[in-house]
């Protein structure tokens, strides 16, 4: 990758490389708990067009849709999505491509991937040869293919590359030039880019996750088995301050080595034990550190967990876009 300056240089300026090659992701949500879920509505509601409506309505450019695959195709070569799973995914994409949104679909759960990487790589690739030929058609400057979500276990960035490289060929014998994301180990936090090494391609991009400081976003999370952070933990002491200048400073190092910026895949506070005033606080913290600085956010989620819309009460929910910038109703 090119290097654009030295980190010293960009560290003293107090922002990114001018010249640092990005994603038009703007203001993003994730479509979460849908399609990741076995089956769709699993997790809460069926996405209908007026979703997407909303979501542009409400000022986001970008929607991520999170996608298990893994679960609809076959175990053995070539690895047939179910047909019908996948007439729903590509309606689904176009439903946001037709509201005016730019979309990310991702491979999300893919939980044999990261218990045994070398095993399942032709089996990830086989499901993108499939998903990259049906959405092959789709304007390439605003649909967007992430090929892992949350690399960890086994999966790292030592065997990353070499684990995904079949996945890009497949998308690329189809997308020559569609944006690819790809994202680090360790779930994709911000430590994981100062090991990030992505292939050399133009058209691949950086991402990662910022949940910190995980005690607090995460707190009381039923789905956290080891280690469940405890209730009652509060966001915006001086230690969560530094924290995010110590994280952004990552980011720009990373932006130093590499000539690219990454984006913020994923963000939010559970909402289950912490008050909407709480969420609306970190929301802002996180937004006013990173995006000022090009750095793109992608929230979780629009409904069903970490909500951005009340579904029940037909309403977003009052204070969060204002946080990030969006205008309120």
């Amino acid at each position: 990758m090119k290097r654009v300056c030295a980190l010293a240089i960009v560290l003293a300026a107090g922002s990114l490389p001018a010249q640092a090659r990005d994603l038009p992701v703007g203001p993003c949500i994730n479509m979460g708990n849908s399609l990741e879920s076995v089956p769709e509505n699993a997790g809460g509601r069926r996405m209908m067009p007026a979703d997407f409506a909303r979501i542009r309505a409400a000022g986001f450019q970008t929607v991520r849709i999170p996608v298990r695959w893994s679960a609809r195709a076959a175990k053995a070569a070539p690895y047939t999505i179910k047909p019908g799973f996948q007439r729903r995914a590509v309606q689904v994409v176009d439903m946001a491509l037709d509201a005016g949104l730019n979309v990310i679909v991702n491979d999300h759960h893919y939980e044999e991937l990261f218990t045994d990487p070398a095993a399942n790589a032709a089996r990830l690739a086989g499901i993108w040869q499939q998903v990259a030929a049906v959405l092959a058609a789709r304007p390439t400057q605003r649909l967007w293919f992430e090929i892992e979500n949350e690399p960890h276990d086994k999966l790292s960035n030592a065997n990353l590359l070499a684990t995904l490289a079949p996945s890009l060929a497949a998308i690329r014998a189809t997308n020559p030039d569609r944006p690819v994301i790809i994202g680090g180990d360790f779930w994709s936090g911000v430590d994981s880019l100062a090991t990030l090494q992505l292939p050399d391609d133009p058209n691949v991009y950086p991402t990662f996750h910022y949940y910190e400081p995980f005690r607090f976003t995460h707190q009381g999370a039923p789905w956290i088995t080891s280690d469940m952070p405890p209730v009652g933990r509060i966001y915006g002491s001086s230690e969560d301050r530094q924290r995010l200048k110590t994280d952004l400073a990552k980011v720009k190092a990373y932006a130093a080595r590499t000539g690219l910026t990454p984006f913020i895949g994923e963000t939010g506070a559970y909402e289950a034990y912490i008050p909407l005033a709480q969420r609306i606080q970190y929301a802002k913290a996180v937004h006013d550190t990173f995006a000022p600085e090009n750095v793109a956010v992608c929230q979780w989620a629009y409904t069903n967990t970490f909500p951005w819309y009340d579904a029940a009460g037909k309403r977003w929910q009052p204070g969060l876009r204002a946080a990030i910038g969006l205008p309120e109703d």
